[in-house]
């Protein structure tokens, strides 16, 4: 008897930098690469974010520069856009039913992930339930203001990564961000470290945490997940 595994994606449902006219949202290509990944290999995959409703994309992952041949053909995908547009919240979300959750990027989610209930709820079930958590990007935020029964930060002496400063300051995005997001999981005790170059694939596992660093790592988190879920 074939198992089938069970996984969510968690987007972001903010649209602009606080204070800002500035557009933001999800990073779409945090959100392809891994779902194609699972969907290849018959993973039954539910997408949410926090709010319901339209999830907001960043369009600068849409862009002429940014846009890969894969972004590009689920960007053209109705069905697939169709999912983001009429997304289910969160709070709807029964964590119990998931083998693993995922939390992709884009800048909107330093506004609406750290410090969420129901996002807290969902990683506690998942990983008392013995499965995998996960995230890219600024989607570690996922992990942020998150206190454990004991009093210690969720990220408290986690191996991690996560969009580094240096990234921060190459994507001209320095001065809009409420905070930065290596500092910020350094203050918070993670044992975080990043890649030698900058935007270029790294992840980092501890057990059943997996997370990648930038924009060119889902695809590298997607394939650590498959493994520990024992699908690759």
């Amino acid at each position: 008897m074939i198992v089938v595994k069970r996984v969510l994606i968690v987007n972001t449902s903010t649209d602009y930098f606080a204070d800002s006219s500035v557009p933001t949202g999800l990073w779409l290509g945090e959100l392809v690469h891994f779902y194609d990944l699972l969907h290849q290999n018959h993973v039954q995959i539910d997408i949410v974010n926090i709010k319901g409703g339209l999830t907001p994309i960043d369009p600068v992952s849409t862009s002429r520069l940014m846009l890969d041949k894969l972004t590009k053909k689920y960007l053209n995908d109705y069905t697939f856009m169709t999912l983001l547009k009429n997304s289910p919240s969160i709070k709807e979300v029964t964590p119990t039913d998931y083998n693993a959750v995922y939390f992709t990027g884009g800048h909107g989610v330093m506004y609406d992930f750290p410090g969420n209930p129901d996002i807290q709820r969902v990683i506690a079930a998942v990983r008392e339930n013995g499965g995998v958590v996960s995230a890219v990007c600024h989607g570690i935020c996922a992990f942020l203001d998150f206190k454990g029964r004991d009093g210690r930060y969720y990220v408290d002496g986690k191996r991690l990564t996560g969009f580094s400063n240096l990234e921060e300051k190459l994507a001209n995005r320095k001065k809009l961000v409420p905070f930065m997001l290596e500092t910020k999981l350094k203050n918070e005790g993670a044992d975080y470290s990043r890649g030698f170059l900058p935007f270029r694939p790294y992840v980092v596992q501890d057990g059943h945490l997996v997370t990648g660093q930038n924009p060119q790592s889902p695809k590298a988190v997607a394939e650590k997940v498959l493994e520990l879920l024992n699908v690759k």
